[in-house]
């Protein structure tokens, strides 16, 4: 009797199905292609304002040295310097007057816009008791201060600055940085870099007591 054949085929070779998974190819960038100019500045750009704000940060904090203690409150720490004509100016002169002091420099470029602003401020509440001093913390000679001031129409005291005085008032490490201080000689309040004419009116009245 013939034996039944098996419905099972165990020896023959049973071909596979064809995978449907296809290999991805990896992307490489060719040999001497360009970078993306978008991509980059936007790296640059976040790099940059993660920067900035970690800096602020740590003003804030107080985890700089030359700014860990708010000098709202405190006496000005007095110094005497030179204007670009030879002249000594203290700032204890000023006292019973309120004094404007603004850190600035020929290259700052915020400082140009706010001198004109200062001029009118001068004008305006020097009457009242205002007094602006501009320290300029530059390299430029003194003939060059000098005539930068004269070319902006400058109406107020402009003097030479040092690396000393600024360390005085806590490291001046962003320009322009102003601080308002009353007719008793203290200070009322600071503002680092560019701020608003209203902003400077405002101080101005606090520091002249109004």
């Amino acid at each position: 009797m013939d034996k039944p054949e098996s419905s099972s085929v165990e020896n023959d070779p049973v071909e596979q199905p064809a995978s449907s998974h296809v290999e991805e190819p990896v992307a490489t960038r060719p040999p001497g292609s360009k970078r993306n100019p978008a991509a980059l500045f936007f790296v640059a750009t976040l790099v940059a304002a993660m920067l900035f704000l970690g800096f602020h940060a740590a003003r804030h904090a107080g985890g700089g040295a030359n700014d860990s203690l708010d000098p709202t409150g405190k006496p000005a720490p007095d110094f005497t310097l030179e204007t670009p004509d030879g002249k000594n100016v203290s700032l204890s002169n000023y006292r019973g007057q309120a004094v404007m002091l603004n850190f600035w420099a020929t290259w700052c470029g915020p400082c140009k816009i706010e001198m004109p602003w200062f001029v009118e401020l001068q004008k305006e509440y020097g009457p009242q008791g205002l007094q602006i001093l501009g320290v300029a913390m530059d390299d430029s000679s003194k003939e060059d201060i000098q005539k930068f001031a004269k070319d902006m129409g400058v109406n107020y005291t402009i003097l030479i600055g040092r690396e000393a005085v600024g360390q005085a008032y806590g490291g001046v490490d962003v320009l322009p940085t102003t601080f308002f201080i009353d007719r008793d000689g203290n200070i009322v309040t600071r503002e680092f870099g560019l701020q608003s004419r209203s902003l400077f009116v405002d101080n101005i009245k606090k520091a002249l007591g109004q």
